[in-house]
C-alpha cells in the first residue's frame, strides 16, 4: 500500500527532475524512496505533463496527483451510506458521551445494521470522534539548560532460589543532546530522588540549570499546573545545588515529551534478557548502557550521537559539579510528651516546658537537630543515634533539674542554704556509695523544714547528730512530739494596799424592825 502523496513532495520531485537531477539523488536529497520518485514521474509522464526548471504549475501538478489516486466506482458501501442517513443521531449520541458499541446497538433496534468498523471510521473521517488538540513541538532550549527527568519499572533482579524482584529507575535526559543517564533503585522515595540526582550530576560532570520531573509524590506534594507544590527536602536541595524545578502539567503532561517514552525503551534495550542478581549489577549495567550503547547510536531527530552532542555543547556551560556530598535532612513532626521529650529517628530530645502537648517541626541532619514552632526556632541539639537522648538541664525547672539529673551536690547545696546544722545532717544522708538513691531523704528533710520552721529542725538536726543518728524518719517523731512547757513560777503574795479602810467604816445603818429581830 503506498503512503499518502503531499504536494509539497511532488512539486518538488518535479522540479528536480525538470533541472536534471537523476532519480536517486532527488531521492537522496528529499529522504524519499527511489521507488515513490519513479512513481511520481511515471504520472507525469503518463499525464503528460512538461518538466523544466521552474517547476509545473498548479493546474498540471493536480493532474499528476489526480493520475496518483484515480477515481472509479462507487468509494463506500452501503454500511457508509447508512450511517450518513442517521448522521444527526450518531453526532448527538456521541455528544452525550455514549460509546460506539451502545450506538450500534441504538441503530441495530432501530432497524439500521452497521458492521463496527464501518462505523468507527464514519464517526472518526466524518465526526472527528477520538480526536484531539493537535500538539505543537516545542523548541529546544540552549544547551546545558534543561534536564528532563522521569521514573517507572524497567526490570527485575533474579535472587537465590529462582525468585526475582522489580526495581525502578530515575531516567535523566537532557533536551539538547538526549545523552540519557539511568539510575536503577528500588524505592521512589525523595532521599532516592536526591541520591539519583547526585549520581546524575557525577555523571554529567556538572549541574543543570533546570529539571522538569514527573508528578513523583518523590518531588512533587501537590500537583498543579501553576503552583505545584513541591517536597520541602527536595527543595532545600535544589536550592542547595542551585537549580530550579519545573513540574510537568497535571494527568496528560506534554511539557517533557523527549522522557515520556524513556522508560519502555531502558526496559527494553538496557535490561531485558539480561540476569541480574543486585542493584549494584544492574547500575553498573545501566552505566554501561548510557555510554557505550545508548550514547554512541546516532539519535534519530538531532543526527548526532549523544554522547559526543553532550560533551561538546552541553557539558562545557554546565555548572561545577558538587565537591560534596549532600546531607539528606530528615524532616517530621513531633509531639512534646508531657516529660519534655521529643523522639525524632528513635532519639529523645528535651524541649523547654511552654512547649509539653504541641506539635512542633524538627529538621535532623547528620549533625544537628533542630526544632521550630510557627516558622520559629525554639530548639537545637546535637543529633543522636538512634536510642540516644540528648537532654539539656536548663529545659526544666530548678527543683525538677535536680533530681532529674542526680545532681547530688546541687541539693547538698540546697541543704546548706537553710543552716549548717540542716547542711551537715544532708550530707550525712548522702554519704553512701549511691548517693543519688538517697536523694528522697534530704527531699524529705527539706519537706520538714518546711512544715516545721527551720529552729525546730535545726534544734532536732543537732540532738540527732550528737547521737549519730540519721534517720529522717525518727526525725519526724522527734519533731512531731509536742514541746516541753517551761514549770510557772511560784506565786508572790499581793502587796497590801496604801488607803485601805476597816470594813466597819462601809457598814451602812439600817432600821431595827419591831420586836426586836434584826433582818
Amino acid at each position: 500500500m503506498y503512503r499518502e502523496v503531499t504536494m509539497l513532495e511532488m512539486q518538488e520531485v518535479l522540479r528536480l527532475r525538470g533541472a536534471g537531477l537523476p532519480k536517486k539523488r532527488i531521492a537522496a536529497q528529499l529522504g524519499l524512496d527511489p521507488k515513490t520518485v519513479r512513481r511520481y514521474l511515471a504520472a507525469a509522464e503518463a499525464a503528460g505533463v512538461p518538466l523544466g526548471p521552474d517547476g509545473v504549475r498548479e493546474a498540471e501538478l493536480q493532474t499528476v496527483l489526480l493520475a496518483l489516486h484515480p477515481s472509479g466506482g462507487r468509494p463506500r458501501g452501503d454500511g457508509w451510506d447508512r450511517c450518513a442517513t442517521e448522521r444527526d443521531a450518531i453526532a448527538r449520541w456521541l455528544r452525550d458521551g455514549l460509546r460506539l458499541t451502545k450506538i450500534r446497538k441504538l441503530l441495530q433496534r432501530q432497524g439500521v445494521l452497521v458492521a463496527y468498523p464501518t462505523l468507527y471510521r464514519f464517526a472518526v473521517l466524518e465526526l472527528q470522534f477520538g480526536r484531539t488538540a493537535t500538539t505543537l513541538p516545542i523548541v529546544d532550549g540552549p544547551p546545558g539548560q534543561e534536564v528532563q527527568l522521569d521514573t517507572g519499572w524497567v526490570g527485575r533482579l533474579t535472587l537465590p532460589g529462582g525468585t526475582h524482584r522489580r526495581f525502578r529507575a530515575w531516567i535523566f535526559t537532557p533536551v539538547c543532546s538526549r545523552y540519557r543517564f539511568v539510575y536503577p533503585t528500588f524505592e521512589e522515595t525523595t532521599a532516592r530522588a536526591i541520591e539519583a540526582c547526585e549520581a546524575a550530576w557525577t555523571f554529567y560532570g556538572g549541574v543543570f540549570k533546570v529539571i522538569i520531573p514527573d508528578n513523583t509524590p518523590a518531588i512533587i506534594t501537590t500537583a498543579d499546573d501553576l503552583a505545584p507544590r513541591i517536597n520541602p527536602v527536595f527543595l532545600e536541595y535544589t536550592q542547595a545545588r542551585h537549580f530550579h524545578i519545573d513540574a510537568a502539567r497535571v494527568r496528560h503532561p506534554r511539557d517533557k515529551a523527549r522522557v515520556e517514552r524513556s522508560v519502555s525503551t531502558v526496559r527494553d534495550d538496557a535490561f531485558a534478557g539480561e540476569i541480574l542478581t543486585t542493584i549494584e549489577d544492574a547500575r553498573t549495567r545501566g552505566l554501561r548502557w548510557c555510554r557505550e550503547d545508548y550514547g554512541l547510536r546516532r539519535h534519530s531527530r538531532t543526527q548526532r550521537c549523544p554522547r559526543e552532542h553532550f560533551e561538546t555543547d552541553e557539558q562545557p556551560v554546565l555548572l561545577p559539579v558538587p565537591l560534596v556530598v549532600y546531607d539528606t535532612p530528615l524532616w517530621s513532626d513531633p509531639k512534646v510528651a508531657r516529660d519534655q521529650l521529643a523522639a525524632v529517628a528513635k532519639a529523645l530530645y528535651s524541649l523547654p516546658h511552654p512547649y509539653v502537648g504541641r506539635v512542633l517541626r524538627a529538621r535532623a541532619d547528620r549533625h544537628l537537630v533542630r526544632f521550630y514552632y510557627q516558622e520559629q526556632l525554639v530548639k537545637t541539639h546535637p543529633r543522636q543515634p538512634a536510642g540516644g537522648r540528648s537532654i539539656d538541664p536548663a529545659d526544666y525547672p530548678v527543683e525538677r533539674s535536680v533530681y532529674a539529673f542526680r545532681n547530688v551536690d546541687a541539693l547538698r547545696r540546697q541543704a546548706a542554704r537553710v543552716s549548717d546544722v540542716v547542711g551537715h545532717y544532708a550530707a550525712r544522708i548522702l554519704d553512701a556509695p549511691l548517693p543519688w538513691t538517697r536523694m528522697r531523704r534530704v527531699y524529705a528533710l527539706l519537706g520538714l523544714v518546711r512544715r516545721y520552721g527551720e529552729p525546730r529542725v535545726s534544734a532536732a538536726c543537732t540532738t540527732a547528730l550528737a547521737v549519730d543518728l540519721i534517720d529522717v524518719h525518727r526525725l519526724r517523731r522527734m519533731l512531731e512530739q509536742p514541746t516541753p512547757v517551761a514549770p510557772a513560777p511560784p506565786a508572790r503574795p499581793p502587796a497590801p494596799a496604801r488607803y485601805l479602810r476597816p470594813a466597819e467604816q462601809f457598814a451602812l445603818p439600817l432600821p431595827t424592825p419591831k420586836g426586836g429581830e434584826s433582818v
